[in-house]
């Protein structure tokens, strides 16, 4: 069977980023499909050029995208990538079925395209509820635009085979543009126990990124957007030093839009307990998750975001380390009832203050609420669990179920 892949923003293990594309279709690889993966890249000069990374086909496009683009930027360079993967697809022969993964939305424009043109097959997976994400963040205001956007939106879940989805919330976002329940599945994001779990810490990465161990370190890793909402975190930082708590420290790792605004926010407040530490591969990621003792899943406070399906959250599952969550969705109801956690009121940096002391020297919590968090993530969120049931969907459309 021959699977198209369409993913914007692509990466491996030894790259920043989410993996899930990586993960899925290296195991496809494994099963005996070709897989050709269509995605874009601003580091490789000879463009486009197609390469083999372990036994994958990426073909890349050239296409230059950045967090810190204007909104005008954005759209350019997603609509520049749909042209540009179009034009390398309909040299591909022999498709059995394209799997296109959001965001942007546009990347089901592709999908849409090569159906009614090459009449290949298509499932599409959303990782973001487009256009209802912008609209809410308040990146997009016109109502001609955002009639039209729904419409597009709909065009293309009612078009693809299957949709798959990353979470409840998303799937109810699905449903509720009329595409039946039969069409939707929800695959989560995926823990990975080989890349993150408890082990001893690493001397090397203590000393490199000056990690005081000393001290209660909580982190968050990945993604540094306004969606996340991170300047709470630097409010709960300020109010710790203002009521003399000098034992919790903030480390944040990745990049983001945000950035400059958090670290000038610390240097106003004239904060210590808050570091930068950059954004690294997955195993120095891993490494320095291991040498903390809480992680953060934040988010703005939108209804929107309650559907998020964070890779951070699966990571931290898999590093069995106690979660923080400030959105009242699924990832709100999941921490609790599996007593792995606990949840902030988003509006009230306060409360993550009052429960940070609350807990910071409870080690038999904190100890309980680690090990129930890895156990999790092997019962339930194991990427060999999840990948699973994409490739009973990718053989029921593809034809080979």
């Amino acid at each position: 069977m021959k699977v198209l892949y369409i993913h914007q923003y692509f990466v491996t293990p030894d790259q920043p980023g989410g993996t899930r594309s990586y993960w899925f279709a290296k195991e496809m690889v494994n099963r005996g499909y070709e897989v050709v993966m269509i995605t874009s890249t601003n580091s490789i000069h000879n463009i486009p050029c197609r390469v083999k990374i372990d036994g994958i086909d990426v073909i890349y496009v050239r296409n230059k995208y950045s967090n810190y683009f204007t909104p005008f930027q954005k759209v350019k360079s997603f609509l520049l990538f749909m042209y540009s993967s179009i034009k390398e697809a309909i040299k591909e022969s022999d498709v059995d079925i394209v799997y296109a993964t959001s965001t942007p939305l546009t990347i089901g424009g592709i999908a849409l395209w090569l159906k009614f043109r090459k009449h290949w097959k298509y499932i599409f997976e959303v990782r973001d509820l487009w256009p209802e994400f912008p609209i809410q963040i308040g990146a997009i205001k016109n109502r001609l635009a955002i009639w039209l956007l729904r419409k597009f939106e709909k065009m293309i879940y009612k078009g693809a085979e299957h949709v798959v989805t990353l979470s409840p919330g998303m799937r109810d976002g699905v449903l509720k543009t009329g595409i039946p329940l039969y069409k939707v599945s929800v695959i989560p994001n995926m823990s990975k126990p080989d890349s993150f779990f408890p082990h001893d810490v690493s001397e090397t990465i203590i000393e490199r990124f000056r990690i005081d161990m000393n001290k209660f370190n909580l982190i968050h890793f990945g993604s540094m957007g306004i969606a996340n909402g991170l300047e709470y975190i630097i409010k709960t930082a300020k109010l710790l030093k203002e009521q003399h708590v000098d034992d919790v420290n903030f480390i944040f790792l990745g990049d983001g839009a945000t950035l400059p605004v958090l670290k000038s926010m610390v240097e106003e407040y004239e904060l210590h307990n808050v570091q930068f530490l950059g954004n690294h591969k997955m195993k120095v990621v891993s490494e320095i998750v291991n040498c903390c003792d809480i992680s953060i899943t934040s988010f703005k406070n939108l209804p929107i975001l309650n559907t998020n399906s964070p890779n951070k959250l699966f990571d931290s599952l898999s590093a069995g380390k106690p979660i923080v969550v400030n959105s009242a969705g699924w990832t709100k109801d999941l921490v609790e009832k599996q007593n792995c956690g606990f949840y902030v009121d988003p509006n009230d940096p306060q409360d993550f203050v009052d429960k940070i002391i609350g807990i910071k020297n409870d080690n038999a919590l904190l100890a309980e609420w680690g090990h129930n968090a890895r156990v999790l993530s092997e019962r339930v969120f194991d990427k060999s669990r999840l990948i699973q049931q994409l490739i009973l969907l990718i053989d029921k459309y593809g034809g080979n179920a």
